[in-house]
């Protein structure tokens, strides 16, 4: 947030979600989990409604419970949350931070950025409730999700600002601005969304 404050402010609107999972984290042993049991990047509106987002889950990671996507999409307060949020803001792109793949993964439409820092595109596949699938699927806004290669060392300074320049220069080249009325052209500025 120090970097996007000194060297990009005044580019982009942005809205940072630092933490949508504080129950998963907090616990003695961290999960990505919350409080109830439900994986919350499954728990997102998907194309396929909540049975076909429930069966799917059934089906492909033979019930694993750390994937768990809840009986019904945005039903969990961190996903409701999280959905008010993209519909009241209504993004340009969304920067979704995980780890520990090590990649930058897209949803969405336009063109994936091909590398941010060390970070190299690497598409993950995209399933029912994450949100991936809803916002860059569902709703047509990009997603980029830097997969960092871990959960508990972060990246060093260097590394933090080469993927955020390498990441607004993207942002720069391939988010439209649009022209809100009566507003001229020259203060008009992208939004953006950070979201974990």
């Amino acid at each position: 947030m120090q970097k996007l404050d000194k060297y990009h402010s005044g580019v982009f609107h942005w809205k940072v979600v630092p933490l949508l999972n504080p129950d998963g984290l907090l616990k003695k042993k961290p999960t990505r989990t919350n409080a109830r049991g439900v994986d919350l990047n499954r728990n997102m509106p998907s194309s396929l409604g909540g049975q076909g987002t429930y069966q799917r889950w059934a089906d492909k990671t033979n019930r694993d419970t750390r994937q768990f996507p809840g009986l019904k999409p945005a039903v969990e307060p961190e996903s409701k949350w999280l959905v008010k949020l993209i519909q009241e803001f209504k993004p340009q792109a969304i920067i979704s931070v995980h780890a520990p793949l090590n990649v930058v993964d897209f949803d969405g439409p336009g063109p994936a950025p091909t590398q941010l820092g060390r970070l190299r595109f690497k598409r993950l596949g995209n399933f029912p409730g994450t949100l991936g699938n809803y916002a860059g699927e569902v709703l047509g806004v990009p997603v980029v999700t830097l997969e960092l290669p871990s959960d508990t060392i972060p990246p060093s300074s260097a590394e933090l600002t080469a993927i955020w320049t390498d990441l607004v220069r993207w942002l720069k080249a391939g988010i439209p601005v649009s022209h809100p009325v009566g507003v001229p052209a020259k203060n008009v500025t992208t939004q953006g969304v950070a979201a974990e």
